[in-house]
């Protein structure tokens, strides 16, 4: 059982990322725990895949013990580890797609890489198509929706950081997602 100093768990994420920057395991700890779920969820959103999501946030952790000294505190803690989760698993995007353009040893080339090379791009587009619907919502919804379904805040977190109430966020998620459905499968909405 590991003890853990009081002070630093009432300390700031700053204050944390800087005392694990100089090895401070309890400080990393911390953060983690502060911190798993919403990067676990961040990465869920992105791959769809649970196993692999759990992975992700795995490598996102293990690269941010060797990384957490890049942190300036120019943004919050919180949104860094955002930006440093997407360009992880961006990195995990760009490695897989490497191994999947490469050809096995005498495999004829008949093109039987390009279901999966599709795949990925089908994911890309509509990744692009979702970013575009979602920067059309009204700066309310959008915020919501960013806070809660990307950056993976509970509502009760929501309602705080955007002073509302807790039903007001769940209100707006569920109108921004009932947008979003008619912004990308406009057929289907009407039905």
């Amino acid at each position: 059982m590991t003890i853990v100093d009081l002070d630093s768990v009432r300390s700031s994420d700053y204050d944390l990322a800087r005392k694990a920057a100089a090895g401070d395991l309890v400080a990393f700890e911390i953060l983690y725990s502060r911190h798993f779920q919403r990067v676990y969820a961040l990465c869920l959103r992105i791959v769809a895949n649970p196993a692999e999501a759990e992975d992700l946030k795995q490598d996102v952790f293990v690269r941010l013990i060797q990384k957490i000294g890049t942190f300036r505190g120019e943004s919050t803690f919180s949104t860094w580890l955002y930006r440093f989760t997407v360009n992880q698993v961006l990195t995990h995007f760009r490695k897989r797609r490497v191994r999947i353009e490469e050809p096995f040893e005498n495999e004829p080339q008949c093109g039987s890489n390009r279901p999966r090379e599709n795949t990925v791009q089908l994911s890309v587009i509509d990744r692009i198509a979702l970013e575009r619907a979602v920067a059309s919502l009204a700066p309310g919804y959008r915020k919501v929706f960013r806070l809660h379904e990307i950056e993976g805040y509970e509502h009760k977190e929501v309602a705080r950081i955007l002073g509302i109430s807790e039903s007001a966020s769940k209100a707006q998620l569920h109108r921004a997602r009932l947008k979003l459905r008619r912004l990308i499968y406009p057929r289907t909405a009407l039905n």
